[in-house]
């Protein structure tokens, strides 16, 4: 009974909080003292999700990195975020094996409507600031796609605009049109 006690606990540090395990279904980001309670992603994600990875395996991408979902990434020794998808590269894969913190080149963040704007630029600010290279917020409902590759160059793309994760990733692209395609 007291070790389940001990993980109900609210962490108050970074480091209670990435040894706590919550029970209550949602996931949680850790910003500066801050818990960020969040939902998994849903089948609208999951189903976009899918087609960035089929996208990424016919390029032949998986040969040198991989498409991680909600994976865990300090960004700086107070904040940790957990991105919808992360590019990862096999030579940082085995750094993170070793227990080292990687910062992923390329990011993707799926907006749903519980998404507050404000703070999905504040995450953006805070991903350019630990090294991330290329940013893509992906809006369902609206079917476009910001494309960031720095805090000051963004594209905004719809329809038959094409979305690229250059120069992370240079011929990783599709269209708006082919990533909401039913």
């Amino acid at each position: 009974m007291i070790a389940t006690t001990e993980k109900l606990a609210i962490p108050t540090t970074l480091e209670e909080f990435v040894q706590w395990e919550s029970n209550d279904g949602f996931k949680y980001e850790w910003n500066d003292g801050e818990l960020i309670q969040f939902k998994g992603m849903d089948k609208k994600q999951v189903y976009i999700y899918e087609l960035l990875n089929k996208l990424f395996i016919q390029k032949g991408h998986w040969q040198t990195g991989t498409l991680v979902s909600e994976y865990d990434v300090m960004l700086s020794g107070i904040q940790m975020r957990r991105p919808d998808i992360a590019y990862l590269s096999s030579t940082q894969i085995k750094r993170a094996k070793q227990g080292i913190d990687e910062i992923p080149a390329l990011v993707m963040e799926i907006i749903s409507g519980n998404d507050n704007i404000n703070k999905v630029e504040a995450k953006i600010t805070e991903y350019y600031k630990a090294g991330v290279q290329v940013v893509w917020l992906i809006f369902p409902e609206e079917q476009m796609v910001h494309v960031y590759t720095s805090r000051r160059t963004v594209k905004i793309c719809l329809e038959e605009d094409i979305c690229s994760a250059n120069p992370v990733l240079p011929d990783f692209e599709v269209s708006v049109a082919a990533l909401f395609a039913d």
